[in-house]
């Protein structure tokens, strides 16, 4: 069977005197249980999503090794604390208090492998649902006030390095060749290619030493080494193609592996070298919605925000919305960017699906101001919409108090990309993505209603 939970009485023991800074680590814990007992929703929506891998660990045909209720309360810790997952699980077999915290009873801990599996299984639609009875039930007890909320976007980056044309080419032809060596050692008539590393790599490594040179001489010999990499890629890529037309009839399970990893990767690699020779050879302007920033995750977006220090990241756009308790409200993972102006309809629209309601007072920076006709349509429909036209709209209209509440979102940003890991995500995938962000936005709302009275 694939239990959600156990009937374990907790916390029984863990009341000793002890230092005050570990008595208040326990009490924050005590209370993130009380939350997920007072809403077995929760428990409800993630066991369904963890039913395929409840059994995991457990011999053929004996109940499931742990509950949905262990690996959920295992994944919260593990966000909390801000460990990896083999931290997570040390951590938790070296206290007593996580363990009756998880309820395992009488159940070992759980293995790193298995928290893995568990925050894969779980898709982001369940974490976004959570964060809705969340904020359902700290509504009821009077524990936020959702009337006022305030609106900010922030870039999540992907695990990437920064990418350039040249290393692009390069990660091209590791990925490819690599895959290529696999088959050629199978089945050398499939594969019947020699490949040079070397020469390919000396070609990026002297574009990428000497592409900013501003001399002319050394442009032309930089434009020349360019051609002979796009040549040297399109040749690889013409084996690929042959290798899948030559592999189309074979059976064998590594060929087929092969051949499916070939097949992944091979149009990404024909775009990278299709703009490569666009701006480097030809000398255009390549949008960057028709690049590919990484071969392995191809979802990643270009984003522009106009800041100082970081110019160009690497990531997705992901809005959130917040109460003045500094309660997350409503966020959105953006797999394509919105522009900012379109996204305050989004959030009030959001508000009202989630609280039945339209919130009373709506504040962001000038990047949210609408366009006129939508202004006025979103002003009839919230009370107060303190979203400046300009900077200096927030002395002479909206006034000081208004730009100080919106800049507390700032402070809360800055804490779900350091205390939380939200600077960068290091799962693959969108999916993945989407849910990584997910489980930090719900543990930050967890401990933040552990400490609000009521809670």
């Amino acid at each position: 069977m694939r239990h959600k939970c156990d009937a374990v009485l907790t916390f029984e023991w863990s009341n000793e005197p002890t230092l005050k800074i570990v008595r208040e680590h326990r009490e924050q814990y005590k209370q993130i249980s009380a939350i997920l007992d007072r809403t077995p929703k929760i428990l409800d929506l993630v066991h369904g999503d963890l039913v395929a891998v409840l059994s995991q660990g457990a011999p053929r045909g004996h109940t499931a090794g742990f509950t949905s209720e262990n690996l959920l309360r295992a994944l919260i810790v593990h966000e909390v604390e801000g460990e990896g997952y083999r931290g997570t699980v040390i951590r938790i077999g070296e206290s007593p208090f996580l363990q009756d915290f998880l309820r395992l009873g009488a159940r070992g801990v759980p293995d790193f492998t298995l928290l893995c599996k568990a925050h894969g299984a779980i898709r982001p639609e369940t974490w976004h649902q959570i964060n809705g009875l969340l904020a359902l039930d700290a509504k009821a007890r009077a524990q936020i006030d959702p009337s006022a909320v305030r609106v900010d976007t922030t870039v999540v980056e992907t695990n990437i390095h920064y990418p350039t044309d040249s290393s692009l080419c390069w990660d091209g032809w590791r990925v490819l060749t690599r895959s290529l060596r696999r088959v050629r050692d199978i089945a050398p008539v499939l594969v019947p290619h020699r490949f040079h590393d070397k020469k390919t790599k000396t070609l990026h490594l002297h574009i990428t030493r000497y592409a900013k040179s501003r001399s002319p001489r050394r442009q032309r010999t930089v434009k020349r080494w360019w051609r002979r990499l796009i040549q040297r890629m399109r040749w690889l890529a013409e084996v690929a193609e042959a290798f899948l037309a030559r592999s189309a009839d074979v059976l064998d399970v590594e060929i087929l592996a092969l051949r499916a990893e070939v097949g992944r990767y091979l149009p990404l690699v024909q775009v990278v070298i299709s703009t490569s020779e666009r701006a480097n050879v030809k000398g255009e302007t390549v949008p960057a919605r028709e690049r590919v920033f990484s071969l392995f995750e191809p979802h990643t977006e270009l984003i522009k925000r106009g800041k100082a220090r970081t110019p160009v990241e690497f990531g997705h756009v992901v809005m959130l919305s917040q109460t003045r308790e500094k309660f997350i409200c409503g966020y959105e993972v953006m797999e394509h960017r919105v522009p900012d102006s379109a996204l305050a309809e989004v959030c009030v629209d959001g508000h009202e699906e989630l609280f039945g309601d339209v919130p009373e007072a709506l504040t962001a920076d000038t990047g949210f101001n609408p366009k006129a006709e939508k202004r006025e349509a979103l002003a009839d429909r919230v009370e107060t919409l303190a979203i400046p036209r300009t900077l200096s709209d927030w002395k002479a209209v909206l006034g000081p108090v208004w730009q100080r509440f919106r800049a507390g979102i700032e402070g809360t940003i800055s804490v779900l990309k350091r205390a939380y890991r939200l600077l960068r995500c290091p799962y693959r995938g969108f999916k993945h993505f989407a849910s990584s962000v997910g489980l930090c936005i719900v543990c930050h709302n967890l401990v933040v209603l552990a400490a609000l009275p009521g809670g």
